[in-house]
């Protein structure tokens, strides 16, 4: 009897357990194949940049992977992982780490429709000797491995018994992110001559990201500077240690130098920027894959108060601002500078309605519009901009003069195929597999 009446307590105390888990399981479940579905009807599930790609014959349903990830890709669909945010992906390979069966690896493109990416060896250079190519704009993402890349390729460089002479450079690095200013860091360490050409601000496409988001999960080692030794960063703080790191190690930094052209001359390269001409015996181009801002091609267009992107929302108040674009970059800005005191702001979008935001973020400005907070003009077009306000055309006949202090444009981007495909750098369609490193 007795044993009867402890199994009888022990089934009990487990029912009171396990039930409660069991029913938490079901309904993360259930929000993931809601999520997974919503994302599939939308176009979401493979973005752009690097993505999980998951094996689902090798996948045991463990959700490691949907643990580990802090940008909620993941979820368990029908008892295997599978993306079910994948717009809100960055990239960082945490859940390749920590899959027990190895059934994830980390790639661009789909199964159907590969990837364009140019052509390079083993040491990171292209067709053309002396042109090396590192980080995303090769197909590679994740910030440790592209820091990795430019190292490699400046060791190869630095391998060439051929060095510069008078005023030609060693290596000219394009772009500032982190695979730019991991190649500076190499080329100072080397004792090679460099410069480094950044169109924008330090930091590359780490600009782009949210404030605050995840952008290094691994520690990793930066020549001069030593190991970064964090599990995780913000971008504010990664921001911060590139900033120190210019400073201290005094790295030849050009920001807002945008490159215009390169030109092989001979046994060297012409550079020309904004600011003037250059030559270099080696190029390494970090440029990411956002390229350079998409203009709308109008009269004040060039003003002083037209910007491609938002820095910092609170820094604007009291102000009649204007966004141009209706995409999840247009949107959070939009929002972000109505959040601010006395601002008037206006959002102008080609199309008759929003397409593929993000659900937060089409909740928002939807319940913004509604109370009056953004004024939204759709199926609109910015016809001129001047210094003290803009024309923008509504459909077929009217055309609104609003006041304008400042107005932003998120149009999209130029990719640099077009770039490379100047300079002669072959390209090649392919479905990028990457095994991110495993660490220790």
């Amino acid at each position: 009897m007795e044993t009867l009446l402890t199994i009888v307590i022990f089934v009990a105390l487990l029912a009171i357990i396990a039930v409660p888990y069991w029913r938490k399981v079901a309904k993360q479940q259930k929000d993931a194949l809601k999520a997974h579905e919503k994302s599939a009807k939308a176009g979401l599930l493979e973005p752009a940049t690097l993505h999980p790609r998951i094996d689902l014959m090798s996948c045991i349903g463990c959700a490691s992977c949907v643990r580990a990830c802090p940008e909620d890709v993941l979820g368990i669909v029908y008892g295997r992982a599978a993306i079910v945010n994948g717009i809100h992906c960055i990239g960082h390979g945490l859940c390749a780490d920590v899959c027990p069966v190895g059934a994830i690896t980390l790639g661009f493109g789909t199964p159907k429709q590969g990837m364009e990416i140019p052509y390079y060896d083993d040491h990171y250079m292209t067709n053309i000797p002396g042109l090396y190519i590192i980080g995303e704009l090769g197909g590679i993402g994740l910030i440790r491995n592209a820091i990795q890349q430019g190292l490699r390729a400046i060791d190869h460089i630095a391998k060439n018994p051929k060095r510069s002479t008078g005023d030609i450079y060693d290596v000219v690095i394009i772009g500032a992110g982190p695979a730019g200013i991991g190649a500076a860091l190499a080329a100072q360490a080397r004792g090679l001559k460099h410069i480094v050409f950044e169109q924008y601000d330090l930091g590359g496409s780490i600009l782009h990201y949210p404030r605050q988001k995840l952008v290094l999960t691994s520690p990793v080692e930066l020549p001069l500077y030593g190991k970064l030794k964090v599990s995780e960063i913000s971008k504010e703080e990664l921001l911060g240690i590139f900033t120190e790191i210019v400073h201290d190690h005094d790295l030849r930094i050009q920001t807002h130098s945008k490159v215009e052209s390169v030109i092989a001359a001979g046994d060297t390269f012409t550079v020309t920027t904004g600011n003037g001409l250059c030559s270099t015996v080696n190029i390494v181009l970090a440029l990411g894959r956002r390229g350079s801002p998409r203009k709308l091609g109008v009269t004040g267009e060039d003003l002083p108060k037209v910007y491609y992107r938002l820095i910092e929302a609170e820094s604007y108040s009291g102000k009649n601002l204007l966004v141009v674009g209706g995409g999840d970059s247009a949107v959070e800005a939009a929002v972000g500078l109505a959040r601010q005191k006395g601002n008037t702001v206006t959002l102008s979008y080609r199309r008759e309605a929003f397409v593929r935001l993000k659900e937060k973020n089409e909740e928002r400005i939807k319940e913004m519009i509604a109370k009056g907070t953004v004024r939204a003009i759709f199926n609109s077009d910015v016809q001129e901009i001047r210094p003290d306000y803009v024309m923008i055309r509504e459909g077929d006949k009217n055309v609104h003069t609003i006041p304008n202090d400042f107005v932003f444009i998120f149009a999209g981007g130029e990719l640099p195929g077009e770039f490379l495909k100047k300079i002669g750098v072959k390209l090649r369609t392919a479905d990028v597999d990457v095994k991110p490193p495993r660490t220790a």
